[in-house]
């Protein structure tokens, strides 16, 4: 626990080793890690990272590193939801890298990472990073490993005892219907949905409210149709849909996966638009004419949309945005639902508030978005059924913006070639390049490409 604007916060960071103090990692302290350029672990300079809590409170420490950075141009690039601290810095590492190689010799840059408290399974591979299988042990099933326990302790720390039953009811796999009547009860206390006040619970997802048995049911099906499971092997080791009431505690696994993506999509609304957006514009009012290039991955791309919500809306500072397999609706940005033309979407109209184009990149070959993403989010007491197709619920990283008029459709080749317009949502078609992946996220995670480094580059208008 950690105390940041004077309040206590739990989770202040993301993995082990991120808080605020001295050897924390990332803090206040010295020899806490944060610094400008290859010392923090980055190839490129001048990088530093502004670090949040839950609730968006900013590090101001890291704030004050950035705005002493030298450039013209900010790249402001948050991370997902599979992430850890050293994940994340392996990733803008990696991300960042092709940029001196890529701009014109008038533009100075300068490297921000977003840090914010997510966590990581650690049985999901993420391209580049992880050897395949290098973390799914033949065997494990639906058994949580030590580093997953380990960050789960860290996400959630005063539900010990309830994450210890939770992984004891996950290794045991009993046949028992009271025992996923259990698990279901534990998770929901988890996820802070049992909480939730009457009049809100109809917009919790349905896979908290339905029966048990059937979410999981449902859930190990998605499992087979993102091929993290075999329903021709019924001695897997809970990753299959055959074999009794065992046989769904691969898809009782990724419930409690789910109520970590629930509680992970608030906050990184919350650290968007009341610790990002906020940062933002003081920077932007010490530094009139920097340039700020905001980037997202997964829920970050949530962080770096919501922070939208905080600029004024004739400011323009914020320049770019680049969304990589955004997390969130394809119609956040619509003014009116197809569904529903009395209301819009979450950001509706914010891209009005960025001094150029907001990119969307995404790809058909990402599981996590293209099956989970839809099911996570679906509603209670909707009539689709928890596996029916139903487009309300599709993610901007599976199949770009929706139902925003004039917003055009390109392949990444013809964005590259041709470039992307000047302001406005734009969706770019990325899957020839995001499409490599292991079950059950698929290409979710394959972003580092000098593709969509230039796509960046193209959309701030940085390039030679």
């Amino acid at each position: 626990m950690a105390d940041i604007g004077g309040r206590s916060r739990t989770a202040v960071g993301i993995g082990a080793g991120i808080g605020i103090g001295a050897g924390a990692g990332i803090g206040v302290g010295a020899g806490a890690g944060i610094g400008v350029g290859a010392g923090a672990g980055i190839g490129v300079a001048p990088y530093a990272e502004l670090t949040f809590d839950s609730e968006g409170d900013v590090d101001r420490a890291t704030q004050g590193t950035v705005a002493r950075m030298e450039a013209t141009d900010l790249l402001v690039f948050a991370h997902g939801w599979n992430s850890d601290r050293s994940t994340a810095t392996r990733l803008y590492d990696r991300f960042f890298s092709p940029f001196p190689g890529l701009v014109g010799s008038g533009v100075r840059l300068g490297y921000v990472g977003v840090v914010w408290p997510a966590m990581r399974f650690s049985d999901e591979p993420i391209p580049d990073f992880d050897a395949p299988g290098a973390l799914a042990e033949p065997g494990l099933g639906t058994t949580l490993d030590p580093a997953t326990r380990r960050a789960l302790a860290e996400f959630w720390p005063e539900r010990r005892a309830e994450l210890d039953r939770v992984a004891e009811l996950l290794e045991e796999q009993p046949d028992s219907a009271a025992a996923f009547i259990e698990f279901g009860a534990l998770v929901r206390e988890l996820a802070g949905v049992d909480a939730v006040p009457a009049a809100v619970a109809p917009a919790v997802p349905a896979i908290f409210t339905e029966d048990v048995l059937e979410v999981c049911r449902a859930l190990s099906t998605a499992l087979v149709r993102a091929g993290a499971a075999d329903p021709a092997d019924p001695a897997g080791p809970g990753l299959t849909i055959g074999g009794g009431l065992r046989g769904l505690w691969g898809g009782a696994k990724e419930l409690l996966r789910q109520a970590t993506y629930y509680k992970m999509k608030k906050r990184a609304g919350v650290v968007g638009e009341r610790g990002l957006g906020p940062v933002l514009t003081e920077l932007a009012a010490a530094r009139p004419a920097l340039r700020f290039h905001l980037i997202g991955h997964s829920f970050g791309a949530r962080v770096v949309s919501f922070a939208l919500r905080a600029v004024p809306d004739r400011a323009r500072y914020v320049k770019s945005v680049t969304l990589l397999q955004g997390a969130f609706s394809h119609y956040a940005f619509a003014d009116r639902l197809p569904h529903d033309k009395s209301n819009g979407g979450a950001l509706r109209g914010l891209q009005r508030r960025v001094d150029g184009p907001v990119v969307a990149c995404h790809s058909p070959h990402d599981s996590a978005l293209k099956v989970f993403y839809p099911l996570a989010s679906r509603m209670a007491g909707d009539s689709a059924g928890l596996l029916g197709f139903d487009e309300r619920w599709g993610a901007i990283g599976h199949d770009g913006v929706r139902a925003v008029p004039g917003a055009p459709r390109l392949s990444l080749e013809t964005a590259l070639r041709e470039g992307v317009p000047a302001a406005g949502c734009v969706s770019v078609d990325a899957g020839s390049v995001v499409r490599r992946g292991g079950a059950p996220s698929g290409a979710h995670s394959d972003i580092c490409h000098e593709e969509l480094a230039r796509v960046v580059v193209t959309a701030g208008r940085m390039g030679r």
